[in-house]
């Protein structure tokens, strides 16, 4: 276990792979914590050396008391990158991961080698905010069943709800009790809450990194449009679509999302400039 002290908070992290491969830093979604990337490490982990973190309010790290807004997860970051001695990574994030993933690079782009976004937008929009209006409100009832059918369901595409509906039943099972937990319900309102305020539209222009932008064609959270928005405004973009999938893209298709990570971060540019 590796425990980073940031303000008297301690932080989870894992640092895992070859400490010669390039360096490969992959952010939580909201509801995700390190163990989430568990079933991609074998992979990941021959290519580059893996920095995981809990952000505050996520996993094995701290909890917090008192709402805050989510440039303090980016200013955590930047502490354990520092602490590490790592001064240059590739950077990916999905959802709530995406967003720190974009607001990180667009405050320390000398840190950042290249960028991938998966199911990730600009800003905070007025739908977006109200669905996590929602999550807060099943929350505070304290009724994980009733937390569970706000969250979860949507995350998934409908197809493979519907293929997987067995699975699904047994994770409702698993993640029913945990949902009625009042310390994480707690967390997840401060971490739902952090993201309102999320909005760097008008400093995309300034991102002058590579940046690969994942679209979720059956994202009902994060849509295209949002990431079409992206790919208009940051000039060094790359844009693409996964056919099929939701929100939770990278469980929907491991297979795609390994590969676009080790694709996009180990070829070199110059290898098929002509």
């Amino acid at each position: 276990m590796s425990i980073f002290k940031y303000k008297d908070k301690n932080v989870f992290y894992q640092l895992d792979g070859n400490k010669d491969n390039p360096k490969l830093l992959i952010l939580n979604g909201i509801m995700m914590s390190t163990k989430s990337w568990q079933p991609f490490m074998e992979t990941l982990t021959e290519h580059f050396h893996v920095l995981r973190v809990d952000f505050l309010d996520q996993g094995q790290s701290d909890k917090m008391t008192d709402n805050y807004k989510q440039d303090m997860q980016i200013d955590l970051l930047k502490a354990l990158l520092d602490e590490l001695k790592i001064k240059k990574i590739n950077l990916v994030g999905i959802s709530y991961g995406g967003e720190v993933a974009l607001s990180f690079a667009l405050k320390h782009q000398t840190y950042v080698q290249r960028l991938i976004l998966f199911n990730s937008s600009a800003y905070t929009n007025p739908l977006l905010k109200d669905i996590g209006r929602s999550w807060i409100k099943a929350g505070q009832t304290r009724d994980g069943s009733l937390y569970y059918k706000t969250t979860i369901p949507i995350i998934y595409s409908p197809s493979y709800y519907e293929a997987k509906l067995e699975w699904m039943q047994k994770r409702e099972e698993i993640l029913t009790p945990i949902f009625s937990n009042p310390e994480f319900l707690d967390a997840m309102e401060r971490l739902t809450l952090s993201a309102e305020s999320f909005d760097v539209r008008d400093q995309l222009k300034d991102l002058d990194i590579h940046t690969l932008i994942i679209t979720a064609d059956e994202d009902f959270l994060t849509p295209r449009k949002e990431q079409e928005y992206l790919a208009k405004h940051i000039k060094n973009a790359h844009w693409m679509t996964i056919p099929g999938v939701g929100h939770a893209s990278m469980y929907e298709n491991p297979l795609l999302f390994t590969s676009l990570i080790t694709g996009f971060f180990l070829v070199k540019q110059e290898t098929y400039q002509i």
